[in-house]
């Protein structure tokens, strides 16, 4: 699929390289199999000068950036991206500003309570319009279950009576949404399976539609951060909100749980997890897609959580997310907001083709977890 925008596929055919940048940076995705100018769709059109230096300069960043500036085109964006990452390049060239980020995070809280809000000013505030075009009939912005589905919208029904099962909700349960979008999960719950709910966000713009959206049903939406809840709920779970986290923080959300969740409770966790254990997040991602984020790792969660939940149940399905991202580009490139201009579109392109190669390449997962604080009697039974 070519989203290529008329900047690219009207600009000059070819731009001359000679110097030792260009050469150094063909070498580098060669191991890739990819070239310049080359005839495969993954193969990178380069149409103004400058790109070597950006991308052996800034790592990922300069290739993000200068994507977005027009400067590079390709037919297969996300197929390029998975040969890039397929080929580890992104661990060969970083950048200064990859090791400008972890000296940061290393001496500060990126994710404290004041610089938490931003991600919601910068991201989940960007406009209704643009996720209402991306994410179907539900404005659920997560990794959908493909396992019995076959359109986006029921996958995305499927994952939150998945959720739902998996906390054995029955009607006059109280629940709590950590972090709760635009509020289609709660309201699926509450007209399902008849619970009254409590959810919160730090995105205005999501409140305010969820609100909307919850109105005459026993729905509380809150503006407000984990850090600050109270109150006591017979279930508790968070979708797509623990990578805002942040690993100097993965303890405190794990303890505001716990203060939240009655003694028998079920705590559900739905979020991204990496394979390794870091404390940053990919440069260009953190500067135009999500501030502050970071993927936890298995060993942190469970780290986070020892001594205050048991785990009851692990499931991962990271290919689904693929696809998930694959029905939201396809969405999008139908039906894009007159509003956002050409390199607005580039970004969110690159945004997911990214996203689509970090899954494909299995460098991301996707992971649900059941905690209990103290152990189900006789035993949980897991649900699929």
């Amino acid at each position: 699929m070519s989203i290529e925008s008329p900047i690219i596929r009207d600009a000059p055919a070819r731009v001359q390289r000679s110097g030792y940048l260009d050469r150094r940076l063909a070498e580098l995705l060669a191991f890739a199999d990819v070239e310049f100018d080359g005839p495969k769709p993954t193969d990178i059109r380069v149409r103004a000068p400058g790109f070597a230096a950006r991308v052996l300069r800034d790592g990922s960043l300069g290739l993000g950036e200068s994507y977005m500036d027009g400067v590079w085109g390709t037919d297969d964006l996300d197929g390029l991206l998975t040969r890039l990452l397929d080929a580890h390049l992104d661990e060969r060239v970083r950048g200064m500003t990859a090791i400008w980020a972890g000296v940061r995070a290393a001496l500060t809280n990126v994710q404290s309570t004041r610089r938490a809000r931003r991600v919601g000013r910068v991201h989940y505030d960007l406009g209704n319009d643009l996720f209402r075009a991306m994410l179907g009939s539900r404005m659920v912005y997560s990794c959908a279950y493909w396992a019995h589905a076959a359109t986006l919208d029921d996958a995305q029904e499927a994952k939150l009576d998945l959720i739902a099962r998996k906390l054995q909700l029955q009607p006059g349960m109280t629940m709590l949404d950590i972090g709760c979008g635009w509020g289609e999960a709660l309201k699926f719950m509450a007209e399902r399976y008849g619970i009254r709910g409590v959810g919160v966000t730090i995105s205005a713009e999501q409140a305010e539609f969820a609100r909307d959206l919850c109105r005459g049903l026993p729905i509380d939406i809150r503006l407000q951060d984990y850090r600050e809840l109270e109150g006591r709920f017979d279930r508790v779970f968070s979708i797509g909100m623990f990578e805002h986290v942040g690993e100097r923080n993965y303890r405190s959300y794990f303890e505001a749980v716990r203060r939240c969740l009655m003694p028998d409770g079920l705590t559900l966790l739905h979020t991204i997890g990496s394979n390794v254990s870091v404390r940053t997040t990919d440069p260009w991602i953190d500067r135009y897609i999500f501030p502050n984020s970071m993927l936890p790792s298995a060993a942190q969660i469970m780290r986070a959580s020892e001594r205050l939940f048991v785990l009851e149940d692990w499931h991962g399905f990271g290919p689904d997310y693929d696809r998930t991202l694959q029905a939201w580009r396809a969405n999008i490139e139908r039906a894009w907001p007159s509003r956002y201009d050409e390199r607005f579109r580039r970004m969110w392109r690159f945004y997911l083709a990214a996203s689509m190669a970090t899954f494909r390449t299995r460098q991301a997962q996707l992971w649900q977890f059941v905690f209990s604080p103290n152990g189900v009697p006789g035993g949980y039974r897991e649900v699929r």
